[in-house]
């Protein structure tokens, strides 16, 4: 296995566990305004959440593919895990009512808390 495919695994991992725990953090302050918020803030998260976990099977699973091939996998990956989003936040605002300034934050914060695990993975592989 590419060292490089193992290493972005490990990353992903990362990520998932820095965006549960961002999401039910948010949810748990957002009760405070009342359970719809606290429901919107962790639908919002766990739509970028789910997406993100989403491209990562399509980018990680099936051995390793020359450079088109991991070109293909990166938008492909990219595109499913950005629909998944997009109807993840739909279906929580115009569906199913939840306030949409929860929701929003809900996945802003997830969407940071992919970055902070990659900040904090790129420093511990590089010091």
């Amino acid at each position: 296995m590419s060292s490089s495919v193992a290493a972005g695994r490990q990353l992903a991992q990362r990520v998932v566990i820095h965006q549960i725990a961002v999401t039910l953090l948010l949810a748990l302050i957002c009760l405070l305004s009342g359970p719809k918020a606290s429901a919107g803030a962790l639908v919002g998260g766990m739509s970028m959440l789910l997406g993100g976990l989403a491209a990562a099977v399509v980018m990680f699973t099936g051995g390793v593919p020359g450079g088109a091939g991991w070109l293909m996998r990166l938008l492909l990956g990219t595109a499913l895990k950005w629909s998944l989003v997009v109807v993840g936040l739909y279906l929580a605002i115009a569906t199913w009512k939840l306030p949409a300034p929860a929701v929003l934050a809900g996945a802003a914060l997830a969407a940071a808390a992919f970055l902070l695990a990659a900040r904090q993975w790129n420093r511990g592989r590089t010091a």
